[in-house]
């Protein structure tokens, strides 16, 4: 009895921390419109909305008369709807962010088995696009039918998924708040749409008689071309230097951050890459925020003077000399003192992350539109790595369809690196410089630079030294430009510093590394920049996607191109009454002889600073080898 008695002498008498935050302590919730029965009433209705749709635009390509012209149901295009587009994108991704922790990846099917559960998460990555479809389809045909569709798909999901955040905001996942967190992004797009649609559809009744006749962007095109065609006008010398200072200025915040500019829209893809990657970006940053700080708080909570001693043993906290013999509440404290700053470590690394990316986005849309406007003008270089004819491929068409995916896979792979790097360097500088600065006690790291003074005031002398000497002695300033002299001492000094030098290689190697790291860390989200050397670009796997997709871009969505068209789309102005018949016949040929000319000179123009439109003239398209175009004529 007494063995027994004594078996759990070690045992702590404190009780167990207890948090109401993890799953184990949420009970079952059961919402009323359960995810089962959201998903087996949406998911009939989005397929009877995908075939209706469909239906009706074969019945339109057969009557012409029928909607006055509908496009392709899901349309990336330019002349998409922007907002619904970014939106429908933005709740697929969160969608498919929450598959991997889902028990049950398709509601449909309850999986029996773990084998059966990894085979309907492969189903459910073709099951939520087709169910998000139709939100994407019913802005396509632009008519008010398609609207009036859309706004009750919008609200349908929207009000179930409302209902179901309210009964139950908290979720037995990861952690109570994990699932009212993730929700925000889906439910920030579904008010989006459920507020545009009916938008849409009011303005689509209020216009009923010429939305038909309307043309996509008519404004855009309009400013583009103002953009394109309006003289540059000359500064005088009076300028000044302020105005200059002031370019630069501007140039270089719009070469940082991207600010629209009038006559310029990035394309939808674009747009749509950068919000999926954003929403992923949130849902991972959420993901590592619930699964590790809670931990840290309970482990903090529950530390008692028997991990305390343990902590001592190791090394891992400093016992305190003074005091009453036995007593480890110090230790304890100064252990409890340590997680917590583990704790701020890590959420100040983790939202440093998250503005570093989103900051790196934002440079990225800058640079995008620099390369698109160098493609536009027809400088390849500019905007590719190398040399290529800018027509679509086998390559070009997957990079295209592939880029929004890859740009979200990207940004979360980047941010877990990020994560990774700056957690450490945030710990390592709070346990080697900010604790023991604060306690007033001695640091490995203040250890090491002790005992190495030397070693450190010779690298700074030896760098001092080599500087001062070469802008004294060494060099000779002439009237225009320094020339080199005192070579022979020249030659004596590199002698005599080689050792030097080498440990200077040494630290400078170091830098060299803990830069390149950093810089590809934190740039690894960016598909517009290759990290690897100019002559290896292409082995960049995102960098040669971006590239390929430029080419399709460029060539199928020339922005001048595209507002030539709607030119021709215009209708025209009113026929003139027709003129008398001894109206002067030489006078009539002359006004057509200048019209000619005139529009001969606006061709000219327009192909001087766009060359890349030289192969879409109808003589290019008619004969292959004319203007150097290598191209075939499309047959219907």
């Amino acid at each position: 009895e007494e063995l027994g008695s004594d078996w759990y002498i070690y045992e702590s008498t404190e009780p167990a921390p207890h948090d109401d935050l993890f799953p184990a302590a949420i009970p079952e919730c059961h919402p009323t419109i359960s995810p089962r029965l959201y998903h087996t009433i949406m998911a009939p209705i989005s397929l009877v909305v995908i075939l209706a749709l469909s239906l009706l635009l074969k019945y339109r390509r057969l009557h012409r008369s029928c909607w006055n012209g509908v496009p392709g149901l899901l349309s990336l295009e330019q002349d998409g709807p922007r907002p619904v587009a970014a939106a429908v994108s933005a709740l697929l991704c969160s969608s498919l962010c929450h598959l991997l922790l889902q028990p049950e990846p398709l509601p449909l099917v309850s999986p029996v088995s773990p084998r059966a559960r990894e085979f309907w998460k492969v189903l459910a990555l073709l099951y939520y696009p087709a169910l998000y479809s139709p939100l994407l389809a019913c802005a396509a045909p632009r008519h008010h039918l398609g609207y009036l569709v859309g706004t009750l798909l919008a609200w349908g999901h929207c009000g179930a998924q409302l209902s179901r955040w309210a009964q139950c905001p908290h979720a037995p996942k990861v952690h109570r708040l994990y699932s009212l967190l993730s929700q925000v992004p889906a439910l920030l797009s579904l008010s989006l749409l459920s507020l545009w649609y009916p938008a849409a559809l009011a303005r689509s009744l209020r216009h009923r008689d010429t939305v038909g006749t309307q043309i996509p962007r008519k404004d855009f095109y309009r400013k583009y071309l103002k953009a394109v065609l309006a003289k540059q006008g000359r500064k005088g010398s009076s300028a000044g230097i302020e105005e200059s200072r002031w370019s630069q200025l501007r140039s270089h915040l719009r070469s940082s951050i991207y600010i629209p500019e009038e006559g310029f829209r990035l394309p939808l893809k674009l747009v749509v890459s950068v919000t999926v990657a954003v929403v992923a970006v949130y849902q991972v940053s959420v993901l590592l925020l619930v699964s590790v700080v809670p931990t840290l708080r309970i482990i903090r909570a529950g530390m008692t003077k028997d991990v305390a001693v343990l902590l001592v043993q190791l090394g891992l906290v400093p016992a305190s000399g003074a005091g009453v013999p036995g007593d480890l509440g110090p230790e304890l404290r100064t252990a409890q003192h340590y997680l917590w700053a583990l704790e701020v470590c890590y959420i100040c690394s983790l939202v440093l992350c998250c503005l570093l990316t989103c900051a790196v986005l934002l440079r990225s849309l800058a640079m995008h539109r620099c390369r698109l406007r160098a493609l536009y003008r027809g400088a390849v270089l500019d905007g590719l790595c190398r040399a290529r004819a800018l027509r679509p491929s086998r390559a070009a068409v997957v990079g295209w369809i592939g880029l929004s995916a890859c740009q979200a896979a990207f940004a979360c792979l980047g941010l877990l690196i990020q994560q990774v790097i700056f957690f450490l360097c945030t710990v390592a500088f709070t346990f080697l410089v900010v604790i023991p600065l604060q306690d007033g006690t001695g640091s490995l790291l203040f250890g090491i630079m002790q005992n190495m003074w030397p070693f450190w005031l010779t690298l700074v002398v030896a760098m001092l030294g080599q500087h001062l000497l070469a802008h004294f002695q060494f060099l000779e300033q002439h009237s225009l430009q320094k020339e080199l002299t005192n070579r022979r001492a020249l030659c004596a000094i590199t002698f005599l510093l080689f050792p030097t030098n080498i440990l200077v290689g040494l630290l400078a190697g170091v830098w060299r590394l803990v830069i390149s790291g950093l810089y590809n860390a934190v740039h690894f989200c960016r598909l517009d920049i290759s990290l690897l050397h100019r002559g290896v670009e292409t082995f960049d796997p995102g960098y040669r996607m971006y590239c390929q997709y430029l080419r399709v871009e460029v060539s199928q969505c020339h922005p001048l191109l595209e507002a030539f068209c709607f030119l021709l789309l215009q209708p025209g102005p009113p026929e003139p009454p027709a003129p008398p018949q001894d109206t002067n016949l030489e006078e009539a040929l002359g006004k057509a002889r200048i019209r000619r000319i005139r529009a001969r000179w606006w061709v000219a123009y327009t192909l001087l600073h766009n060359p890349s439109l030289t192969a879409s003239r109808k003589t290019a398209l008619a004969n292959p080898a004319a203007n150097g175009a290598q191209l075939g004529v499309s047959r219907p």
